[in-house]
């Protein structure tokens, strides 16, 4: 389809280095060549294409390749032999209920003839088809201007994502319809178009009056408004919830479409209700929609807001009204507030506010019904560059990953994880201050230099994944015990060549001083997270430009101790038979038992070389000997590694070559950080403007420059080392986050002529 978000005009690029294709939506400008998108670009697209050919296939692999009462549960549930949809009896009684409405029942039972081997093969490939249809609309319906690079990737990293989506998987998984109404109701929204009142922009580089929702004419040719609200009527017998929409169809000028699509919803459910009226009471009465169908209403896995209450404790009654009353009211904000954006040319964005509203305003909603809640990650919020990060990060962050992987496992965030899902639909739908197209940020965020505080939401979010990431690794690595007892008899080897076994005589001493054992212990348990975090938090607030280094250098270090622990699985003297270690924390392990008890349900416990344990404690002594001249500080921080690998040795939980591999791993973790900035600097775009200016006359130099006085010259000098150059190098006091770039001149300062953000570095 061809989507009109664009703003009017001539083709080619505009002022902003935007393509705007007069109404043929983001994607005209893929049907360039790659030669004259250059390298990188091609490059890139060549990258997101193979990444989205290969989810495929691993998705489709992983269905086929289940055993038949294993693959598709609840599609062979239902049109297996003794299926709900074969027999004669009701589609909502039995062990394996349908789930559906009667009318998607209806749809199905033709194919009870064909529930045989090929039906999973036809399924999943024909699921494939309608999540990569779903991908495209959503692609193609991206709000104009796009880059020409962002017109080029969408449609493989839509797909990407789409693929890894809970949502698409568990739909594969289980054989379900919910992917169709998604694709039904895009279809009729997008391609049918909307007359929705024109805005008149205050925007330089747009065109004045913009029809924000209305297609081209390839749209109009596809599909006509009756055609589009017929799709959506469809979509609504399918999937209730997405009744929202028809309202919005209404408020936003598209009133045919609307009757259309509730006569066809009408049409679809009575006439059901006359072929099955047995069924159609079931559902719509004594299921109120659905509810009670496919698993207990108040599991983790439905996040609808009757789901979360009643998981809150409440029942009956007073819970009905205030489910009732609470989803009246998002359904209503959310009403209001997609007739704004879809008014705004931002119809794809006005689909996943009703959409995450009928998420949360559904009596259940399981997890293959709950695409809707991405397709949110489409809105823009925030003003700086690294603001922008955030919500499209939390978004991806809650709909591929499991609630528990996004809180600490602390009980009082167990809440938040728990209804993650439903805490986005709610964000989405009613709270998130999505960014008008007429804002003066909306195509050039503010710039974020080296002395700019990164946003401390996507902070925390990026280092609970990356912990995550960490962990899961950690348990996913090779554990066969034979392997990692063979490499421990290897490092003691090594250590005995060389003089350098002392883990035994510092375990014996540690067993035999009870007070030395008790202080390893709680050394061991409790220093290792929470000093790195506090020192992360320290540079956070009062030392920016070296945080970006530090937590970079971190992350690089842990990154090779994942490899490391993959690559070669180490068991630790506490876990080596007949070798005499004590496990000073957990007392003697029973190595007779191949699961060594309880510790292996906390961790891989063959995840020893190298010691991380060393190697942040390391870490920890750079940044504070780096930050501070006080002796004592430095002292302290000195003496923090050498303590900790006389712990990790006491306790019995590492050998001395552990620790090496520690250090070696932070030194190279710091190297790392260092190329990374440097190919971020040789790739940043020229600093400011050309000399002259756009007058020609020559430009007096900067005066409140971070680099001090100066010839207003910076030849030589790259551009994110100027920052440091002053007196007060390395220290952002006085300097407000994002009051000055360090590439050059502030935007304030630019010419009108130059492009927006171009001073970027950070």
């Amino acid at each position: 389809m061809a989507a009109e978000s664009v703003a009017e005009g001539s083709k080619g690029p505009d002022r902003g280095g935007k393509w705007s294709g007069g109404g043929n939506g983001p994607g005209q400008g893929a049907t360039r060549p790659w030669s004259r998108a250059g390298f990188r670009p091609g490059v890139l697209l060549a990258g997101l294409w193979v990444l989205t050919l290969g989810l495929a296939v691993r998705q489709a692999t992983a269905v086929l390749r289940l055993p038949q009462e294993e693959r598709l549960v609840d599609l062979f549930a239902w049109l297996g032999d003794n299926g709900v949809l074969r027999l004669h009896d009701s589609l909502y009684d039995g062990d394996q209920p349908f789930t559906g409405t009667p009318f998607a029942g209806l749809v199905l039972k033709p194919l009870t003839r064909a529930a045989e081997q090929t039906l999973g093969v036809a399924w999943t490939f024909g699921t494939m088809l309608l999540v990569a249809a779903v991908g495209v609309l959503a692609a193609r319906a991206l709000p104009g201007p796009v880059s020409r690079r962002a017109a080029l990737c969408a449609v493989p990293a839509a797909l990407s994502l789409l693929a890894l989506s809970i949502p698409v998987r568990n739909t594969f998984h289980l054989g379900q319809t919910s992917v169709l109404p998604v694709l039904l109701v895009l279809a009729g929204w997008l391609l049918g178009g909307a007359r929705g009142e024109p805005e008149t922009s205050h925007r330089a580089d747009k065109a004045s009056v913009e029809r924000p929702v209305a297609l081209s004419g390839t749209g109009r040719a596809l599909l006509g408004a009756g055609t589009g609200g017929a799709l959506i009527g469809v979509a609504c017998a399918l999937q209730p919830a997405t009744v929202l929409f028809l309202p919005l169809l209404w408020f936003t000028g598209r009133r045919q479409a609307a009757v259309t699509g509730t006569g066809t919803f009408l049409l679809c459910t009575l006439a059901t209700w006359v072929v099955m009226p047995g069924d159609s009471t079931a559902y719509w009465i004594h299921h109120l929609a659905g509810a009670g169908l496919g698993g207990p209403a108040d599991a983790s896995a439905n996040q609808s807001l009757h789901g979360a209450l009643l998981r809150a404790g409440l029942h009956g009654p007073a819970e009905i009204v205030l489910f009732a009353l609470a989803a009246a009211a998002v359904g209503w904000l959310a009403l209001r507030r997609a007739v704004r954006y879809a008014r705004d040319g931002q119809p794809l964005l006005a689909a996943a506010i009703v959409g995450s509203a009928a998420v949360v305003a559904s009596p259940v909603a399981w997890q293959h019904q709950q695409l809707w809640v991405l397709l949110a990650v489409v809105g823009r919020v925030g003003r700086r560059t690294g603001d922008r990060l955030v919500w499209p990060v939390f978004v991806a962050m809650v709909m591929t990953l499991d609630g528990s992987a996004l809180v600490p496992k602390v009980a009082v965030f167990g809440v938040f994880g728990e209804n993650a899902v439903l805490l986005a639909a709610l964000l989405a739908s009613c709270v998130v201050p999505f960014m008008r197209r007429d804002a003066a940020v909306w195509d050039a965020p503010e710039p974020m230099g080296a002395l700019s505080r990164p946003n401390l939401m996507l902070e925390l979010l990026l280092i609970r994944v990356w912990y995550w990431a960490y962990s899961w690794v950690r348990g996913h690595a090779p554990d066969s015990r034979s392997l990692a007892e063979g490499h421990g008899h290897q490092i003691l080897g090594a250590e005995s060549f060389l003089h350098l076994d002392v883990e035994h005589g510092l375990n014996r001493l540690a067993v035999r001083t009870q007070w030395l054992r008790d202080a390893c212990d709680f050394y061991y348990s409790t220093f290792h997270f929470l000093v790195p975090i506090a020192l992360l938090a320290w540079l956070y607030a009062r030392r920016v430009p070296r945080y970006r280094g530090a937590r970079t250098a971190l992350g690089c270090a842990t990154l090779l101790g994942l490899v490391g622990f993959w690559l070669y699985p180490l068991a630790p003297p506490r876990l080596m038979p007949g070798l005499g270690y004590v496990d000073t924390a957990h007392g003697p392990q029973d190595l007779s038992d191949p699961d060594f008890g309880a510790l292996t349900s906390l961790s891989n416990q063959y995840a020893a070389m190298p010691s991380l344990h060393v190697g942040w404690s390391l870490w920890c002594a750079v940044v504070v000997f780096m930050m501070t001249r006080n002796l004592w500080l430095r002292a302290l921080g000195v003496l923090y590694p050498l303590m900790t690998t006389f712990v990790v040795m006491a306790t019995a939980n590492h050998y001395l070559l552990d620790a090496v591999g520690g250090v070696l791993a932070v030194v190279a973790g710091f190297a790392g950080a260092r190329w990374l900035a440097r190919l971020r600097e040789r790739g940043a775009p020229a600093a400011g403007p050309p000399p002259g200016g756009t007058d020609g006359r020559p430009r007096p130099p900067e005066t409140g420059s971070a680099a001090g006085p100066s010839d207003g010259s910076a030849a030589g000098v790259p551009p994110g080392e100027r920052s440091a150059a002053g007196p007060s190098a390395g220290s952002d006091d006085g300097v407000p986050p994002g009051g000055r770039d360090a590439a050059g001149p502030s935007a304030e300062n630019a010419p009108s002529g130059s492009p927006p953000g171009g001073t970027t570095v950070g």
